[in-house]
């Protein structure tokens, strides 16, 4: 199928956004979306590619994730390193909606494992949480990888105001050194994102992550304390 990008009035630039272009009317056969697939090819392999994302009614072949305001910016820069192992190792399409602010996954044809799908939707996920690629990208590798995520209030509802933002500065430590030690003794990574905590790891780490940051929220014990538990944890994991 042969598209003109005129005809569809867009411009590509290599970063594999598209960006709409502003005009003063529309007529209601051009009210289609103005997103193409990001392939990092223009022209026309980038019009074979959008041929593959008419409606196909199949939305169990496909994944979106939102990508809030804050995430907008770091998914641009970070676009490529996204992109490149989704489309070469996973085998699956994919692309940044700009309307409606949110990547899209689909299940191509060479695709070999219909798990691919909810991998590389969890990869994507777990960047927009706010970890590293390198760290989301280990979802991929491993099929025994999980994402946990909870508000600290569902530890302690009474936390409020300034009593939350003590809990929140327990959790990180001085100069991130409680984040980091929770991490290195569970071996997972762990995000803080004003009042959610997202861990990435094993479910046995997890678990053990959860149960550590559990205690700093509620304050039960000194941090001290709690240290001295993690390195504990750390050796009965080594074994």
């Amino acid at each position: 199928m042969n598209i003109n990008k005129e005809d569809m009035n867009i411009e590509v630039d290599m970063t594999g956004f598209v960006e709409p272009r502003r005009r003063k009317k529309r007529s209601a056969a051009d009210n289609r979306p103005k997103v193409e697939v990001i392939t990092g090819v223009v022209d026309e392999m980038q019009s074979e590619w959008a041929s593959k994302w008419e409606p196909t009614g199949e939305d169990s072949e496909q994944r979106v994730v939102t990508v809030p305001k804050d995430r907008y910016i770091p998914l641009k820069a970070n676009w490529m390193k996204i992109f490149t192992p989704i489309v070469e190792h996973m085998q699956l399409h994919i692309r940044f909606n700009m309307k409606a602010r949110t990547v899209e996954l689909r299940m191509a044809p060479e695709t070999p494992d219909i798990k691919n799908l909810q991998k590389g939707a969890d990869f994507v996920q777990a960047f927009i949480y706010g970890f590293g690629v390198e760290d989301a990208m280990n979802l991929l590798r491993f099929d025994d990888l999980f994402m946990e995520t909870f508000e600290i209030e569902d530890v302690k509802r009474s936390l409020k105001g300034d009593h939350l933002s003590r809990a929140i500065g327990r959790l990180a430590g001085k100069d991130g050194l409680t984040k980091l030690a929770i991490e290195n003794s569970t071996v997972t990574s762990v995000v803080f994102v004003e009042n959610k905590v997202h861990i990435l790891g094993t479910f046995d780490s997890i678990a053990l992550a959860r149960r550590a940051i559990s205690n700093l929220i509620l304050g039960r014990k000194p941090p001290s304390k709690v240290h001295g538990q993690l390195r504990n944890m750390a050796r009965r994991l080594n074994r």
